[in-house]
């Protein structure tokens, strides 16, 4: 149940300062919406926190005791949907916000924020149209986790996934680097950062041993 989970909190504990340490200089004069720079950065580490925390707490009962599933039936999964996706939606919302917050304090011209960022952004919408197209969002929900039809499917090798296994967090988050750049925000830029730092952790310290268990091997490999 708590495999890997130790070497998540260390990780996340040294995360956490890093991205305050990268912010911190640049918050503390600007809001967005009446909220000041700092309660959006703030938000936009909490979320992701919470969203990887659940994750690890519900996939991990799930897999071990079919949490999930037992209290609620096949509807098990619907709750995890209704947890899940709001908290994902909301990454790169509030990523643009502490963007809009603290925009401009990035030392770089404006038109090469612009293109920088509209770059960045390609690969992460190209993913997920191929998440769409070939690999389905109750997969990448997790949905493994819950029924056997999915431990079945072979590898995803089309779109975004021929050049990477494990495209989403490879090219998606590349995105949200992308949004603080447009922004030319040092605080979003910090929290694309320790987003994109962060869903690694969550591959090594909960994905890969949970597919070590469902399929006998690491979910990337052949």
């Amino acid at each position: 149940m708590w495999h890997g989970q130790l070497r998540h909190l260390l990780l996340l504990a040294v995360l956490l300062p890093g991205a305050w340490a990268i912010a911190g200089g640049s918050l503390g004069d600007g809001s967005f919406l009446g909220i000041t720079d700092e309660v959006w950065f703030i938000a936009a580490v909490a979320v992701p926190v919470i969203q990887q925390l659940a994750v690890a707490l519900l996939w991990r009962a799930q897999l071990c005791n079919g949490l999930l599933t037992r209290t609620f039936g096949d509807a098990g999964f619907i709750v995890w949907g209704l947890i899940f996706f709001p908290l994902l939606v909301a990454r790169p919302l509030l990523i643009a916000a502490v963007g809009l917050a603290d925009v401009g304090t990035l030392p770089i011209p404006r038109a090469l924020g612009i293109a920088l960022g509209s770059a960045m952004l390609l690969p992460a919408l190209w993913t997920m149209h191929s998440v769409k197209k070939y690999f389905g969002f109750a997969r990448a929900l997790g949905g493994d986790h819950f029924f056997e039809r999915y431990r079945t499917m072979p590898l995803v090798r089309e779109g975004a996934f021929k050049y990477s296994s494990n495209a989403m967090y490879t090219f998606v988050f590349i995105g949200f680097w992308g949004i603080a750049l447009l922004c030319r925000s040092r605080a979003a830029l910090a929290v694309a950062m320790f987003q994109h730092a962060y869903i690694w952790v969550h591959w090594y310290c909960t994905e890969q041993p949970d597919g070590v268990v469902l399929y006998g091997r690491s979910p990337d490999e052949d």
